[in-house]
């Protein structure tokens, strides 16, 4: 049996998470800042299965609350398994920006997470023991979108802290890795969006929003012993979003283009009377720009 601890576990993807490890009878501490909806969350964990739930409500926008929750987690029992999931998604338009907002944001979805693992990780090295670490991250550390620049600088931030202290702690045997969740959608207050917002972010190759239960799976799998040899990765759970968007028409229709010239001309495939074949007359040869003046 393992000790999980999870902080932004009052709702959304924490929560689940924690049912998650709950149904598989681990032991749990969890944490939240909201300390009604953390007892309801303790409950659902309880009734799920889980061998026993400490609950710590904790503000961790406060840079001293990282270490104090470390500390009583640990003094339930070693921790075996940290997933940093407490965040928040303000939106604010750029132009309205300012140091509190910026700070905030930083404060409690990077420098709280870094704490944290930093607080685990001494304890750990001292009593020899190797928790797996895990982080949520964001898609929006790949691209930012309007009213998120805090946010999505946040994102990139800790992906980029994960992967150092992975590097520095792999000799300890501590593992530590991102979950990058494209759109989720959750049965939460803490961090709201628009419909519209939800339809035009949720686009992605496999055609559907994701769930909580899509982010759980992927982080019970990365921490635990089946991804024993993977430290200082981020693992994209995101229907494929951070491939590319399908969004999009085709930038430029140039086969068909090509296709309607050698009908004209009554040719199959056939080269144009300099040899040089018709779709690269027209503009198309690598290398070229189409009449926009975007490389092709």
């Amino acid at each position: 049996m393992s000790h999980v601890l999870i902080t932004g576990a009052a709702s959304g993807i924490g929560r689940e998470i924690g049912l998650a490890y709950a149904r598989r009878g681990e032991s749990l501490t969890i944490a939240d800042r909201d300390a009604e909806a953390l007892a309801a969350a303790g409950e659902a964990m309880a009734r799920a299965g889980a061998a026993d739930v400490g609950q710590l409500a904790s503000d961790l926008s406060v840079a001293r609350n990282a270490e104090a929750l470390v500390a009583e987690a640990w003094d339930r029992a070693p921790v075996d398994v940290l997933v940093n999931s407490a965040g928040i998604y303000p939106a604010t338009p750029f132009l309205e920006l300012d140091a509190t907002t910026w700070d905030r944001v930083q404060n409690i979805n990077t420098r709280a997470p870094l704490l944290l693992t930093v607080a685990l990780a001494k304890r750990a090295v001292a009593a020899g023991t190797a928790p797996s670490i895990v982080t949520i991250s964001s898609g929006a550390s790949l691209r930012s979108r309007p009213g998120a620049a805090p946010y999505s600088t946040s994102k990139a931030a800790v992906e980029v802290a994960m992967r150092s202290a992975a590097l520095e702690l792999g000799e300890h045997g501590i593992r530590v890795n991102c979950v990058s969740p494209g759109f989720v959608v959750v049965d939460s207050a803490a961090n709201p969006v628009t419909d519209e917002y939800a339809d035009a972010v949720g686009q992605n190759p496999l055609g559907r929003k994701g769930s909580p239960e899509d982010i759980a799976r992927a982080v019970l799998w990365i921490a635990g012993d089946e991804a024993g040899w993977i430290t200082g990765a981020v693992l994209r759970v995101d229907g494929g979003s951070s491939a590319g968007t399908t969004a999009l028409p085709l930038h430029w229709a140039s086969n068909l283009a090509a296709d309607d010239a050698d009908d004209a001309a009554g040719a199959d495939g056939a080269d144009d009377a300099a040899g040089v074949p018709v779709a690269e007359a027209s503009g198309a040869a690598s290398g070229s720009t189409d009449a926009t003046g975007v490389g092709a």
